[in-house]
């Protein structure tokens, strides 16, 4: 059809949808260093970058979990407060049958003082890796009972016994994806921030042990939990397994590592090699790295130091993340 002169033809206006782009955190596994993600999602927050998407394996599951759940704070004070007398009390040692520690009084803990929504129900979207046990392969939890779910990632085999879900055995996540970038992603983030805790511990010897409980049963530390040494042992004692609990967690210099030593150490081996392969596979657009080989697996009580270690960790790495965002 002509056009009549003195008309101007409508060009047809184009609307551009302008997306944010949606980031996510993968935390990775590390046990007592994974206090070191609080840092890093404190940074975060504090930079004023939004996270879109939480998701973890082993202790990266549970501090995301508790992030998305809005327990983060809650998270932060309990475990600055953690000493070594606390940790212990934590501990249902048994009689191996398939890990060393039963696990209910930690997640019975956070499931009375921080409650147990559903998955579905989070503010933030949230996933955790777990391994199955039989098969071996790798299973993403994302509904359900929150505190199930981590304590499924967080079976670190031979210390926490499996836990049953929907009819598997499961245990740490961190066997098959110690930072799970791709699930990360398959959740939708653009841009993913993962935390690899254990890049510098392969060949480096530990600068401190942890400590022996004191004489007296007393905690200089936590004046709160005076006596409870001195209750452990006691029961301990009682059940003739005090020789035993030395020789499970506690170094010997005539005997050489533990088997708690062993058990973490190989498997440290493991997630070392799986977590390279893994990263250099699908890798993440933004990789923190805390330095953090002078704290051991089992060393909960210095949550302060490992979560500045993250903070400064991530605070290096904003420009970077802010040039991406862009």
């Amino acid at each position: 059809m002509a056009v009549r002169e003195g008309m101007q033809t409508k060009r047809p206006v184009a609307r551009i949808q302008v997306m944010a782009k949606k980031i996510g955190i993968a935390l990775g596994s590390g046990s007592a260093r994974g206090w070191s993600h609080i840092g890093v999602i404190r940074s975060l927050l504090e930079a004023g970058i939004r996270i879109d998407i939480a998701c973890g394996a082993s202790i990266g599951a549970l501090v995301a979990g508790f992030f998305a759940a809005d327990f983060l704070d809650p998270l932060d004070r309990w475990a600055r407060r953690l000493s070594w007398s606390n940790i212990v009390g934590f501990m249902d040692v048994m009689i191996p049958r398939s890990g060393l520690i039963e696990g209910e009084r930690i997640t019975g803990y956070f499931r009375q003082n921080m409650t147990d929504p559903e998955i579905e129900r989070l503010s933030l979207p949230f996933a955790a890796v777990a391994t199955d046990l039989k098969t071996g392969r790798e299973v993403w939890l994302r509904d359900g009972s929150l505190m199930d779910a981590i304590r499924a990632s967080i079976s670190l085999p031979g210390i926490l016994t499996p836990c049953q879900r929907d009819g598997q055995w499961l245990v740490d996540g961190g066997l098959v994806n110690p930072v799970p970038v791709s699930l990360c992603r398959s959740m939708g983030a653009d841009i993913v921030i993962a935390v690899n805790l254990n890049s510098d511990i392969m060949g480096k010897p530990r600068l401190r042990r942890m400590a022996d409980p004191p004489a007296d049963g007393r905690d200089e530390e936590n004046p709160r939990t005076m006596g409870k040494w001195a209750a452990f042992m006691n029961q301990t004692a009682q059940r003739g397994n005090l020789t035993l609990f030395r020789q499970l967690f506690q170094e010997q210099p005539d005997r050489g590592p533990s088997i708690f030593d062993v058990m973490a150490a190989s498997v440290k081996i493991m997630q070392d090699r799986i977590t390279r392969e893994r990263l250099a596979a699908d890798p993440p657009d933004i990789l923190v790295k805390p330095k953090l080989a002078h704290i051991g697996l089992m060393e909960f009580n210095r949550a302060e130091e490992s979560i500045e270690e993250g903070k400064r960790a991530m605070d290096l790495l904003l420009p970077m993340l802010r040039d991406l965002s862009d």
